[in-house]
């Protein structure tokens, strides 16, 4: 298992540095390897998310999809209609879905109770978490400050280096559970190391490039804070399987289990780092 979950945790990070590079020699005013990859990201972790949830409150896969896709490209619609920002579009999608999905409830209606409300509910939570978490990706890429794709690592590689050294310290050295219940492996040994292992990628990426203003007290304050963030992204996915009773949210991604298992502690993570660079 350690040796699938290196292996494969390799490609991904590769990967990831691959999308960023690619943006930057690519188009970097359009991003269109990071807005690829958000797409999929929304198509494929919102199949997985909609299927966790029991079939009688499950939401119409197609308008989670839909609503979905369409808040992740309003990112990118500022630079085709010139709109001053992308949230006032976020919050008309958000707003159409909820409308379309309570049309769509009346029209299923049985009378069965029980189930209309959980099932706008579940509608509304999945384009949330999975269409507008993430456009604080391309937010931060959109920033008016230079290194953006340096930003946009720090937001990836701080907790996802946070979940690394979390796992190693926690295999080893872990004894006394930190959730038994949302995540019985998790340890205190392995967050206070996950902690440590998330804030020295910022230490270290600041002694390189001049990306924090206030030195490496700032830096040392970004990893604390965005790695706190990534725990509890993950826990609260966490939260939502054990809930579903599942353990995994697919079987997509050897070591791991499903991408919303990859992206968990990342999209907790976005919009704290997008608060933190937009502040200082």
């Amino acid at each position: 298992m350690i040796r699938t979950r290196v292996i494969v945790g390799t490609i991904l990070a590769l990967a990831a540095g691959g999308i960023l590079i690619g943006d930057d020699y690519l188009a970097p005013g359009s991003l269109p390897c990071l807005f690829v990859c958000l797409m999929a990201l929304g198509i494929l972790a919102g199949r997985e998310l909609v299927r966790l949830i029991p079939a009688p409150i499950r939401p119409s896969e197609c308008l989670v999809l839909t609503g979905t896709v369409l808040c992740l490209a309003a990112n990118w619609a500022p630079l085709a209609v010139g709109s001053a920002s992308v949230w006032p579009l976020v919050v008309v999608v958000i707003s159409a879905t909820l409308i379309l999905a309570m049309l769509l409830e009346m029209h299923r209606f049985t009378g069965e109770p029980g189930v209309v409300v959980p099932r706008l509910g579940t509608t509304l939570l999945a384009v949330a978490y999975l269409g507008v978490l993430p456009c604080f990706f391309a937010q931060i890429r959109f920033l008016p400050r230079e290194h953006t794709s340096l930003l946009l690592a720090l937001t990836i590689f701080v907790p996802k280096c946070n979940d690394i050294a979390a796992f190693f310290t926690g295999t080893f050295l872990g004894r006394h559970k930190m959730t038994p219940l949302l995540s019985p492996k998790k340890t205190w040994a392995g967050f206070a190391g996950g902690m440590i292992g998330g804030t020295l990628v910022a230490v270290i990426v600041s002694q390189i490039m001049p990306v924090f203003p206030g030195g490496i007290l700032e830096a040392i304050g970004f990893g604390l804070a965005v790695g706190l963030a990534g725990v509890l992204g993950d826990l609260a996915e966490s939260l939502i399987k054990r809930d579903c009773q599942t353990k995994d949210a697919s079987k997509s991604i050897p070591g791991f289990g499903g991408l919303l298992d990859v992206v968990d502690s990342v999209l907790f993570a976005a919009p704290v780092a997008y608060l933190w660079f937009s502040w200082t």
